[in-house]
């Protein structure tokens, strides 16, 4: 069996989840900061995965229930200095993060 088959993904690039709770992530030392992320439940089969939320003020964009679009992170070893986290958001509620982020699209109130 090939190994991306076991992968919480699949053979797929992306997936879509729902947002169980927004949680920090510390990060290896010698940095000591706390990344912020996102625990996200998989549509597809039910996994549940840490996600790591790009740029500074996109954490601001995503709440709990929310329906997002993530994707594998490229490399073995994930997201820099945060060990363990794989995947990144790039959408929440089929709008593009850094869209909303730049100002050029807004979130819907439903």
């Amino acid at each position: 069996m090939p190994s991306f088959y076991k992968s919480p993904l699949g053979a797929a690039p992306q997936a879509t989840g729902v947002v169980l709770e927004k949680i920090g992530l510390e990060c290896k030392s010698p940095h000591y900061a706390v990344r912020k992320g996102l625990r996200v439940q998989l549509l597809k089969n039910g996994k549940i995965v840490a996600c790591f939320v790009p740029m500074d003020g996109c954490l601001n964009f995503v709440e709990e229930s929310d329906l997002v679009t993530v994707e594998w992170i490229k490399g073995k070893k994930g997201m820099g200095d945060i060990p363990g986290v794989r995947f990144r958001v790039i959408k929440a509620s089929h709008i593009s993060l850094i869209a909303m982020y730049k100002g050029k699209r807004e979130k819907p109130k439903s």
